[in-house]
Formats: C-alpha cells, structure tokens, sequence
C-alpha cells in the first residue's frame, strides 16, 4: 500500500472517530468538548495514525507491526488520559507534566535504534522503566499536594497501580518488538 493511500485512510478513520464523538455528545451533558477539545482530539489522532504508518512501514514482519500498533496506542492513551483526567492527581498537577519526560524518551531511544527491533525493544524498556519513576519523582516534589489530591478512593496506590498498567503495555511492546528481532527476515536477528 502506498503512503499517499495511508495517509488518506488515517484521515478518513480521523474524521469518522471524530464524528462519532461529535454525535456522542448530542446524547450526553457530561461530554462538554469546546472546538478546541476537539481540534485537539483530531490532532492526537491523526498524527498517531500516522506515526503508526510511517512505523510499520520499517519493518519487515508482523510482528513489528504489533509492535509500532502497541507503541503508538499506548502513546495516545497516555496523552489522551493525561490530558483528560491525568495520571497523577487532577489534569492540572504538574506533576503530569513528567510523562512528557517518558515520551521524550520513547522517541530518543528509538532514533538512536534507527528504528530497529533490538534497539526499540530496548527503548521501550527503558520508557517502562521511566512510566514507574515519574510517581517516584512526583511523590518527592509535590508530595504535599499529591497526598492530598490521592485521598480520594484509591489513592495513591491507584497511581502506581495505573502507571504499572503503562510499564506493562510499554514492556508488551518491547516485547513484540524483541520478538520481530528473531526472525530471519530480519537484519538485527542474532546470528549463532
């Protein structure tokens, strides 16, 4: 499939998912997105859509393609939950500023992979690593304040509960992409 194609699919499924949103919120008052809200969900989907093309198209199995699919999903839904809810306390602690951090280093590990498997394995690792110390950092800096904010149900063992759930999905995606490191279509497969 050619890129021209993909791209047009990834703004036909754009705009389709934004108009089911636009039609859910006819239906309920607790959905009150602003033009803005929903500028900025097109964004967010568009743009991981595309990254998932330009990802997949690197690699040579299906695993691979897993892979970028998890990588680039679990991305979204930490930007999108972040944005929406946050992770930590409130939306507006800044403490849900460090998982700007996480992502930073998703993207720098995996230029500095080129995109392989091995190498995006690791850097997927690392981002897992990274997802359980922003609550670490958090709980040191603003300890006061998310202490405060975590008294809800849950508290703060639902924040570390959610952020294991990224590791996890983080670590999924290293996996696959450990996996699409061993077949033999593959240039970083080990040898012997």
């Amino acid at each position: 499939m050619n890129l021209t194609k993909s791209i047009i699919r990834v703004a036909l499924a754009t705009g389709f998912l934004l108009l089911l949103l636009l039609v859910a919120k006819q239906f309920t008052t607790e959905m009150m997105w602003t033009l803005s809200d929903f500028l900025a969900a097109g964004i967010l989907l568009f743009g991981s859509g595309l990254a998932y093309v330009l990802l997949a198209q690197m690699g040579s199995n299906t695993a691979y393609r897993a892979a970028a699919g998890v990588a680039v999903g679990v991305a979204l839904f930490l930007v999108w939950a972040n944005l929406a809810v946050g992770l930590i306390g409130s939306e507006n602690n800044p403490a849900n500023r460090l998982y700007g951090g996480v992502l930073a280093i998703l993207f720098i590990g995996a230029l500095v992979a080129r995109f392989r498997p091995r190498g995006m394995a690791n850097a997927l690792f690392v981002t897992a690593l990274a997802q359980m110390i922003v609550p670490a950092i958090a709980l040191l800096v603003w300890k006061t304040q998310i202490i405060s904010e975590a008294a809800a149900p849950g508290g703060v063992g639902h924040i570390l509960g959610v952020n294991a759930f990224f590791a996890a999905l983080w670590g999924g995606a290293a996996l696959l992409f450990r996996r699409a490191s061993t077949t033999s279509a593959n240039p970083d497969r080990q040898l012997g």
